[in-house]
């Protein structure tokens, strides 16, 4: 007898793929940084500085893995979270033109980090070409994203800035090869906020609204395990709080 039974569907396998291809070229990045320049690697652990604003610039660093903060501190010593780094980003490059790094580098987790001397950097470049164009790359990506943060702080309304800010870490994610169905938020709800220039109160809300529109979902209790099924969802949501609201019968 024929076999009438509708075939199910596979699994899809594209994101997955994508993510591979992603984590390939972020691993064999590093794997070119490493052998050129053979850095001195470092271990840190939750709280580590790694250099502090007013400190001489001497070093960048890369990012092997783990999580990290960039911290700017005002006059009056408030703490402002002005950039977040995953693995393969750079760190220090505020330092280069003042002479002096302008914030702090803070690890949000353990990790390691890749010690390379600016001058030694500048003259691995003259004889690897191929590095400049790494270098040139890192701090490229570096401007394109602090102007993308900045016109979510300016533009977006509080909900669709924290679906942003979810969006952008799950990508990120994505870029070095790692899932992004469940991501472990390093961050407290009081440290996004203040990233998204925020209060605690106005994360938290968002978040509800979030899980409560099915976008996403918690894990555990203690909700820093936030479940993504669909990362497209997060980009839906924010252009649903950016589009306008129907006109009212008169």
């Amino acid at each position: 007898m024929l076999n009438t039974a509708t075939p199910s569907t596979p699994a899809p396998v594209l994101p997955a793929i994508g993510n591979a291809i992603a984590g390939q070229h972020t691993a064999d990045t590093l794997k070119l940084l490493c052998e050129q320049l053979k850095p001195q690697r470092r271990v840190v652990h939750t709280g580590d500085v790694v250099y502090q604003a007013g400190e001489r610039f001497a070093n960048l660093y890369i990012l092997n893995s783990g999580f990290f903060k960039i911290v700017n501190l005002s006059i009056d010593g408030r703490e402002q979270v002005v950039g977040l780094k995953f693995r393969g980003d750079w760190l220090g490059f505020d330092g280069i033109a003042g002479t002096r790094y302008a914030c702090d580098a803070v690890a949000m987790d353990t990790g390691e980090i890749w010690v390379v001397p600016y001058v030694a950097l500048l003259e691995a470049c003259t004889r690897h070409p191929a590095l400049l164009h790494v270098l040139h790359t890192a701090m490229s990506r570096e401007i394109a994203h602090d102007r993308d943060s900045l016109m979510s702080v300016c533009t977006l309304p509080a909900d669709a800035r924290v679906a942003d800010f979810l969006r952008h870490w799950a990508e990120s994610l994505a870029e070095r090869g790692m899932r992004t169905d469940e991501i472990t938020l390093r961050m407290t709800r009081a440290e996004i906020g203040n990233y998204l220039g925020m209060t605690l109160e106005s994360v938290s809300r968002a978040l509800s609204r979030l899980a409560r529109d099915n976008v996403i979902g918690f894990a555990t209790k203690g909700r820093r395990d936030v479940q993504i099924p669909d990362v497209g969802a997060l980009s839906a949501f924010v252009q649903r709080c950016l589009a306008p609201a129907p006109a009212m019968l008169q």
